[in-house]
C-alpha cells in the first residue's frame, strides 16, 4: 500500500487531514490550532510530498520524518499539522487490519472514559447553579475558572485571585465533598500570583489546578511545588515528549494535560503517556475541537492505563459532517470496534472557511494580560 495524496479540508475553523491510498482505504485526521489554521494549512502543503509513495503502516518512520527530518522542528503549527497526518495513518492502519486503533496500542484497558464537564458562571451562585445541573448529568469531575470574567473590562490579577477563591470555597459547600473539582488558572497568573491562589484554595480540596503559571517556562513550577501542596496539571501548549522533561523527571506536576491535536498525534501523545507512566502521573488529556480529534484521543485513552479523565467532548463539534462509532452516557464515553478510529467525515456537509482571534485582554493601565 502506498500514500497517493494528502488532502486538506476545512469546515468553519476546524482543518481536517485526508490521507489516501492506492488501495482506496483512507485516512481521517485533525490539525486544528484554532486562529492560526491558515498556517497550519501551509505546513500540510509542504508536508505532502515528504509522505507521498511511502507506506501508511510506517507510522513512526513518517513522523520521525516529517519532524527531525527538516532543520526547523517544533512549535505548535508543525505539531498540528503533524498530529493530523499522524492520526490519519493510524486510522488507515486500523481500518487496513479491520480493527480499532485502541487493539493497535494495546487493547482495551478499560470499559468506558471518564469524562469532565466546564462549569460556567458570571456569578458565584450562577456558578453553583450550573454546577448542580452539570452534576445531574452524571459528572463526578467538574472544571472551573471562575476568573474568566474581566471586572470593568480589565483583568486585574488581585482582584481575580480574591473572587476566585470565594467561588471555591462556595462551590466546595455546594457540591459536597465527593465530586472532583478542576480549579483552571488559565496560563494567566505570574508564579507569586499562582502560590496565592493555591494556597488559598489548598482547604477546599482541587484534584488539581490547571495551568497555573504561563508555559513558556516550565521551570518555574518549582517555584510553585516548594510553596504549596496543591497538585498541578498542564501541558495543552505543549508539543512532543520531550517538552515535558522537566516537569516529568522533577515530578513537578501531577496531570498530564496533553492535546492530540497540536502535540504531534496519537504516536506523540502515546509516549508522552508512558514518560508520565514511569513516575505515576496520569493522563488528563485536553479538550479537543471536533470529534474527529476527540475520537483519536478516546482510542489512546482507552488503551491507556495512567489514564484518569478526558476533557468533556460534548463541546467538540460534531454536527451533520462527522460521524463517529461513540456514545455518551451519564458521564462517560464507549466507542465502539469500528476499524479504524471510527469517524467519517463528510466534506459535502463541512462549512465554510472560517477564522477567529482568541481574546487580547488587558489590564487596567494597558499591559498585555495573558488570555
Amino acid at each position: 500500500m502506498k500514500i497517493t495524496a494528502l488532502r486538506r479540508i476545512f469546515s468553519g475553523s476546524r482543518i481536517y487531514v485526508k490521507i489516501e491510498t492506492d488501495e482506496g482505504i483512507v485516512g481521517v485526521g485533525e490539525s486544528t490550532l484554532n486562529t492560526r489554521s491558515k498556517a497550519v494549512d501551509g505546513v500540510l502543503e509542504s508536508i505532502e510530498p515528504l509522505v507521498i509513495g511511502q507506506d501508511p503502516f510506517n507510522i513512526e518512520h513518517i513522523w520521525q520524518d516529517v519532524f527531525r527530518g527538516t532543520f526547523w522542528r517544533g512549535g505548535p503549527v508543525l505539531m498540528a499539522a503533524l498530529s493530523g497526518v499522524d492520526m490519519a495513518l493510524w486510522d488507515i492502519k486500523g481500518k487496513a487490519l479491520n480493527t480499532p486503533v485502541y487493539n493497535l496500542l494495546g487493547g482495551r484497558v478499560r470499559n468506558k472514559i471518564r469524562m469532565y464537564s466546564h462549569v460556567y458562571g458570571s456569578t458565584i451562585d450562577e456558578l453553583c447553579r450550573n454546577a448542580e445541573k452539570v452534576i445531574s448529568d452524571g459528572y463526578t469531575v467538574i472544571r472551573i475558572c471562575p476568573h474568566d470574567n474581566l471586572t470593568d473590562g480589565y483583568y486585574e490579577p488581585g482582584k481575580q485571585v480574591r473572587k476566585s477563591v470565594d467561588a471555591m470555597s462556595e462551590l466546595r459547600k455546594t457540591v459536597g465533598d465527593d465530586i472532583e473539582i478542576i480549579f483552571e488558572c488559565h496560563t494567566r497568573l505570574t508564579p507569586v500570583r499562582a502560590i496565592e491562589v493555591c494556597n488559598a484554595i489548598a482547604e477546599y480540596r482541587p484534584v488539581f489546578v490547571e495551568d497555573p503559571i504561563r508555559a513558556d517556562s516550565p521551570e518555574s513550577f518549582r517555584l510553585l511545588r516548594s510553596q504549596t501542596n496543591v497538585p498541578f496539571g498542564t501541558g495543552e501548549k505543549f508539543g512532543g515528549p520531550w517538552d515535558y522533561k522537566t516537569l516529568i523527571e522533577e515530578d513537578l506536576i501531577d496531570y498530564l494535560r496533553t492535546d492530540i491535536c497540536n502535540c504531534g498525534g496519537i504516536t506523540s501523545m502515546r509516549k508522552t503517556a508512558i514518560y508520565g507512566e514511569t513516575h505515576y502521573i496520569e493522563m488528563v488529556p485536553h479538550g479537543l475541537p471536533s470529534m474527529v480529534g476527540m475520537m483519536g484521543a478516546f482510542h489512546l485513552d482507552m488503551a491507556t492505563p495512567n489514564f484518569f479523565v478526558q476533557e468533556n467532548g460534548l463541546f467538540a463539534e460534531i454536527g451533520p459532517h462527522i460521524l463517529v462509532d461513540a456514545e455518551y452516557k451519564d458521564g462517560f464515553y464507549t466507542i465502539g470496534d469500528s476499524p479504524g478510529l471510527g469517524v467519517t467525515l463528510d466534506e459535502s456537509k463541512c462549512l465554510p472557511f472560517s477564522t477567529y482571534e482568541h481574546p487580547h485582554w488587558r489590564r487596567e493601565d494597558g499591559t498585555v494580560q495573558d488570555w
